[in-house]
């Protein structure tokens, strides 16, 4: 054999067969068209060089550095100027821009892969590689041309989705050093008048470190007050006070069906006026609401493909019963698959307890989503998700404000908020019906205190003058801070350890353990006491990732 017949059998010695194929082998010409597959996945334009149209090749090259070069930037601004980075990629225009770019990118590369196929002389390959050349072309297109193509359609509903749910209005202004959010989860369900927000909280944040309290209003919570500067001051200047209808999530029902005009120029009277009311009560200034349609929050979670959550307690329901009828069901403690149906009744969920163990599942079901919410399921399911948000949200935040109120959310992820509720178990026992006359004083005292603590918190935990232990994550789930004055001893808290819940979990008369069956003929004879023990932990709850 040849020293030049050896050379055609070379690929690294016989550089022409890049350009001239057929003057290699079968080898050389398999071995070349992997790596022109390869320099067009790893660097597209590369190939074009080699084999092909010096020009086009350079063109694409060119683009290719400006990719890599933009993805550094973006990566520096990322570490360096997050806030900065955040708000320029939930601006509308930049947001269609970038759909526009990946659009573009993706055809682009498309063509490229067109372009290679041609150069690869398909016909010249060895018929048993035909289709794994095909396959892994395919293979490649779909994972190159086909995400950049599918990223600019999801940038681009993510533009009218945010576009449909923020306002365009002026920016929020901290007060205080503060950013005070008003949460609600609304319902205007069968045999209510008119919407009434039953989930209530107020989500105050530090601008500068992000820590958070998170305040919970009972739905009946009654007396809400109103500052001097509010409409509804001079409606009621003693408080929202006119007895057991006067509830704070009537509030809402009462401005819109009679006092719309006193707020000639908001969007949602009914929001603003529960704003001013939270307001008074905590004497915090809060200028931005979220509120969720309960109803609509289904549709969301399924969205979601659904949350799971690992509860603590038996949980009353109306659900299917285990022959198939319809009627009143028990959830079991244990790690449960909710639907969107699902989670909202086991939220809303109060018969045989407290407004104080609704509150707590209401907060375990943003946690699952919350802690749900990962890549994953934002790429599969993005489409849904934004079409769901868009019916289920209203807010007043301006989408000016988006990404630096995203980007105190991340700092703020890996802080644990302090809490307290305006009642049981915060305020005395729920038998002290606090909610129903609560003393302002009191409520405010503690707001105070819980702001004035937070440096000393952040320095290894809440043992102030306020008299709160830190809000902890156990096993069963997130605690809120409680009043040492219900039993929960300081010195009960080991160091990092979480605090251990001293309530024996509920039994049958004969001590042995509580069953499904047990509880639904428990309920059709009456027995509201075994009922109400049953139901007594089913607060406890944790999200499962």
């Amino acid at each position: 054999m040849t020293d030049s017949t050896i050379s055609y059998h070379r690929f690294d010695g016989e550089p022409d067969v890049l350009r001239s194929p057929q003057r290699g082998s079968e080898t050389d010409r398999t071995r070349r068209a992997f790596m022109l597959l390869a320099l067009t996945l790893f660097i597209p334009g590369a190939a074009q060089i080699a084999a092909g149209s010096k020009k086009l090749g350079r063109a694409a090259l060119a683009v290719t550095v400006a990719c890599w070069f933009s993805a550094l930037l973006l990566g520096l601004m990322f570490l360096t100027m997050r806030g900065v980075l955040l708000s320029l990629l939930t601006q509308p225009f930049m947001l269609w821009v970038g759909a526009v770019v990946l659009g573009a990118l993706a055809i682009g590369w498309l063509l490229l892969w067109l372009d290679t196929f041609r150069l690869i002389h398909f016909t010249s390959l060895a018929p048993g590689l035909k289709p794994v050349v095909v396959v892994v072309l395919v293979v490649l297109m779909t994972v190159t041309s086909g995400s950049l193509g599918y990223g600019a359609k999801l940038v681009n509903e993510g533009r009218a989705a945010l576009g449909g749910i923020f306002a365009a209005g002026p920016a929020i202004d901290a007060v205080d050093g503060r950013y005070n959010f008003l949460l609600m989860g609304a319902d205007a369900g069968e045999g209510r008048e008119g919407l009434r927000p039953d989930s209530i909280h107020v989500v105050s944040v530090n601008e500068d470190s992000a820590e958070t309290i998170i305040f919970s209003i009972p739905r009946n919570f009654q007396n809400a007050q109103f500052n001097e500067d509010s409409p509804l001051n001079a409606v009621y200047p003693d408080g929202y006070d006119c007895g057991d209808e006067c509830i704070i999530n009537f509030l809402y029902t009462d401005v819109m069906n009679n006092h719309q005009d006193l707020y000639p120029e908001a969007e949602d009277p009914g929001a603003e006026a529960m704003m001013d009311a939270v307001s008074g009560s905590l004497n915090l200034e809060v200028s931005g609401y979220v509120m969720v349609d309960m109803g609509g929050f289904e549709s969301l979670i399924d969205a979601m493909g659904g949350i799971t959550v690992d509860s603590g307690g038996w949980v009353p329901y109306r659900g299917p019963m285990p022959d198939g009828s319809w009627g009143d069901n028990w959830w079991g403690p244990g790690v449960h698959e909710f639907s969107g149906q699902e989670a909202l009744a086991y939220a809303r969920s109060r018969t045989f307890s407290s407004d104080y163990n609704r509150i707590q599942r209401q907060q375990c079901i943003q946690q699952a989503m919350m802690s749900q919410f990962n890549p994953q399921t934002l790429l599969t399911r993005f489409s849904d998700m934004m079409q769901a948000g868009g019916n289920v949200v209203e807010t007043n935040l301006p989408q000016s404000q988006l990404g630096s109120f995203l980007d105190l959310a991340v700092d703020a992820q890996g802080q644990e908020p302090q809490r307290l509720v305006l009642g049981a178990p915060d305020f005395g026992a729920s038998g002290d019906l606090f909610s129903t006359y609560p003393d302002f004083g009191q409520i405010q005292q503690r707001v105070d205190e819980l702001i004035a603590n937070e440096e000393q918190q952040s320095d290894g935990g809440l043992f102030g003058s306020a008299g709160f232990l830190p809000a902890q994550s156990g096993a069963l789930g997130v605690m809120l801070a409680t009043p040492q004055a219900t039993g929960q001893a300081a010195d009960a808290v080991e160091d990092d350890e979480p605090a251990i819940d001293p309530t024996p979990p509920p039994t049958q008369p004969d001590g042995s353990e509580l069953t499904r069956e047990y509880l639904i003929e428990a309920q059709l004879n009456g027995q509201t006491g075994v009922l109400e023990e049953a139901a007594s932990t089913n607060y406890l709850c944790d999200p499962v990732n």
